[in-house]
């Protein structure tokens, strides 16, 4: 498991502030920030890699792939979305195997139907209670270390109300889920319900022009949330920026806002200097 473990974080930091990474650079650009903690969405990782939206057109294979390159960049734990589990129980077990193998920190497994959507999407429809519970038995069943973070998320809210989204949440407590998620909770009144009525580490998803109003951590703390994720908040203004970059290139003006890093910052915080001291140290005979 790369750092430290999420219950460990926690001890150390409530709320947990989690941003979001969609590429290896934007996880380590979270590191250097100096947060503690990372997460890879499926809405993130499938808009900056494959520019689609989040509607289940990925396949485990993919999105495996992509959360392995993210790793790469930085030395934080992560948790991962793991959709659906992306089928039944032998699916979920082996999304479980393989992730924590990777050196994931938690995984995220929901109740949708396949294929899933977006938790602040309509549409969306979820399996039914005992199916769920089987598949997060399963993912409990299938870790080896008790660290590996198993976070049980509902997305009933939209689909059957937030009595049976709450009823879900805590069913997933009793089989013994680490953390739950009741996703996109529609308003202040529903978040401060679901922080009082589940006692267990919850986590609240800021998504901005998402479904759950924007609330402060501090006060999202006070409500009983305890992980604070945001997971468009690194991709909607890196898209602004290239969007703005690409209108100054078209317009001839090109110049850079103030205080944007310039090549030789950026090629430092790559690890230039690393590099260069691998290739001095065993490149220099292949070089003679």
């Amino acid at each position: 498991m790369k750092g430290l473990p999420i219950r460990t974080l926690l001890e150390r930091e409530n709320p947990l502030i989690v941003p979001i990474a969609h590429d290896a650079l934007s996880a380590r650009l979270i590191e250097r920030a100096g947060y503690s903690c990372y997460s890879v969405g499926g809405f993130a990782l499938a808009a900056a890699r494959h520019a689609i939206p989040d509607i289940g057109l990925l396949s485990f294979g993919e999105f495996s792939a992509g959360v392995r390159d993210i790793m790469m960049g930085s030395s934080l734990p992560v948790i991962v979305d793991g959709d659906d589990g992306y089928g039944d129980v032998k699916n979920v077990t082996r999304t479980v195997e393989t992730y924590e193998a990777m050196g994931v920190a938690g995984l995220v497994i929901e109740d949708q139907t396949n294929p899933k959507r977006c938790g602040h999407m309509d549409g969306k429809s979820v399996v039914d209670l005992s199916v769920a519970s089987a598949k997060l038995e399963a993912a409990l069943a299938a870790r080896k270390n008790p660290d590996f973070f198993i976070v049980g998320r509902t997305d009933a809210r939209s689909v059957t109300g937030l009595d049976d989204a709450i009823a879900r949440a805590k069913r997933f407590k009793e089989i013994g889920a680490d953390a739950v998620i009741v996703e996109a909770p529609q308003s202040v009144e529903e978040l401060r319900r679901i922080g009082g009525e589940i006692d267990h580490i919850q986590f609240a998803n800021m998504a901005e022009a998402g479904r759950t109003p924007i609330i402060p951590p501090d006060e999202l703390k006070a409500m009983g949330f305890s992980i604070i994720v945001y997971p468009g908040t690194l991709l909607l203004r890196v898209i602004k920026s290239m969007t703005d970059a690409l209108e100054s290139l078209r317009a001839g003006t090109l110049q850079l806002p103030p205080d944007t890093m310039n090549f030789a910052e950026l090629t430092q915080m790559l690890g230039i200097a690393r590099w260069g001291a691998i290739d001095d140290k065993f490149g220099g005979n292949i070089r003679k």
